[in-house]
């Protein structure tokens, strides 16, 4: 089991039957917390190993299956299930509560001269940057040239006013649990967004929309979901799972003892 669930994906659901991500479906959310039988999951490891030889109708339908299961699935068996996409299914605390364009907010703050809020359509407003690359998790698995859209976090930087002095940016998540922070070198450059965006479709909650952190080059822990602040500092401030013994600079292939291949 992959020891950052918090960075770790759910796969994407069906465009053709989910709802619109600023407008999940009620009954979805109602639904969360709610225990999965042990003979669901037997079927859903069944289904996670049929569903990487399946059609690609029939992958989307089981990726849209096992994302809800796995918003339901207190016992994190689901995360131990490969699909289609690629991605897998974690989550640093039993439930995430869903935002979308009325109640969704990013705080920009700390060690900066204009501290801002942005809603959902501020950010989209912003000149928005695609980037193309692999996606590698510190565990192993990888999703090959995955395109994540969004804000440079620069863009969000410049615009605050960053102080003389500050050094690091700290991030925070909705879900109440999850940090990560980055020197302010790395925060600024090209391939760090705030990702509105992911595979051509807005960023689905299971993939951690409707905002996220994407950090190209370091280890997938890095890129933050649902996220909710941006902490200006002086210096980085451990995550969540260097708490727990991971890498602060987690550079593909140069850190947490692995050896990957870099990302392009």
């Amino acid at each position: 089991m992959d020891r950052n669930p918090g960075a770790a994906e759910h796969p994407a659901a069906d465009p053709d039957t989910t709802p619109d991500p600023d407008n999940p479906d009620p009954d979805t959310a109602a639904g969360r917390g709610t225990p999965v039988g042990r003979r669901v999951i037997l079927g859903m490891l069944a289904l996670g190993a049929g569903g990487m030889a399946a059609a690609p109708w029939l992958q989307r339908r089981l990726e849209k299956f096992l994302a809800v299961a796995a918003e339901n699935d207190p016992t994190g068996v689901t995360g131990l299930l490969p699909n289609g996409g690629g991605f897998r299914y974690y989550s640093v605390t039993s439930s995430v509560p869903h935002k979308n364009a009325e109640n969704y907010r990013l705080t920009v703050g700390g060690l900066v001269d204009k501290p801002a809020g942005y809603r959902l359509a501020d950010l989209r407003a912003l000149p928005q940057h695609r980037i193309i690359h692999d996606v590698q998790c510190v565990t192993g698995w990888r999703v090959p040239q995955t395109s994540f859209e969004g804000v440079r976090l620069a863009t969000l930087l410049d615009a605050a006013g960053v102080r003389p002095g500050a050094g690091a940016v700290r991030f925070t998540c909705f879900d109440g649990a999850y940090s990560e922070s980055l020197t302010l070198e790395q925060a600024r450059r090209d391939d760090v967004l705030v990702a509105l965006r992911m595979r051509d479709e807005p960023l689905g909650h299971s993939h951690g929309g409707p905002v996220r952190l994407y950090v190209a080059p370091m280890y997938f822990y890095k890129s933050a979901k649902w996220l909710s602040g941006i902490e200006v500092t002086h210096e980085v401030q451990p995550g969540y799972w260097e708490d727990r013994g991971y890498d602060v600079d987690a550079w593909v292939g140069k850190s947490n003892g692995r050896d990957d291949a870099a990302t392009t």
